[in-house]
């Protein structure tokens, strides 16, 4: 019998990982009924997210993101934060036409700088912060119109709807990333965060 061929690595375009050093420029958390956020001074993280946010759970429910499930099936929650970069805001925001974006209106609980192409982070990224809590990165975080509807709200866009409709067109890959808690623990404003990349492929079999 013919065994198959074996692919040697050097077929596949591998990038090694890769170690960056960035800043937890602030903190934020959603204490509200809905997602937007305000800043705190620091975050106290569970297996099952932060405490007291509107995002916090071990599961959540499925939405548009997952057309795959009936909406409304419990999954498990891999979205437990949403981290943002100042720079990419900027971008969006010079998109929109607006003077500034500010990361409470799109509920994100963390902003970390010094990291070019925050939005770029693969998904297994691991996030090691200086005061011990360790975050996994599942990807990006997609624009949507609901997002783009606070925007236009709290930038007092004179049509709300043309906002919503805006966003998703022009902070595409720019909107952040979303993580989950592998490592519980308190995150200060100003912290250090190593952050990890693994090794990278393109899957073309």
């Amino acid at each position: 019998m013919q065994l198959p061929l074996m692919r040697l690595d050097d077929e596949v375009e591998i990038h090694p990982a890769r170690k960056l050093l960035g800043t937890v420029d602030a903190v934020l958390v959603a204490g509200g009924r809905d997602f937007v956020t305000a800043q705190t001074d620091a975050l106290d993280l569970g297996f099952d997210g932060i405490a007291g946010d509107h995002h916090r759970g071990v599961s959540r429910r499925s939405g548009g993101r997952e057309p795959w499930y009936p909406r409304g099936t419990e999954m498990r929650n891999e979205r437990q934060l949403s981290i943002v970069a100042a720079d990419e805001l900027a971008i969006v925001a010079g998109r929109m036409d607006l003077s500034e974006l500010r990361p409470e209106w799109i509920g994100a609980n963390m902003v970390i700088g010094g990291v070019p192409g925050l939005s770029m982070l693969p998904a297994g990224t691991l996030l090691f912060f200086s005061g011990g809590v360790t975050l996994k990165v599942d990807g990006q975080n997609v624009p949507c119109r609901i997002a783009g509807r606070s925007i236009a709200d709290h930038a007092r866009m004179p049509d709300r709807e043309a906002g919503a409709l805006l966003f998703p067109k022009v902070a595409r890959r720019l909107r952040g990333i979303v993580a989950w808690v592998e490592k519980p623990g308190r995150i200060a404003s100003g912290e250090k965060v190593s952050v990890r990349i693994p090794e990278q492929w393109i899957y073309r079999t």
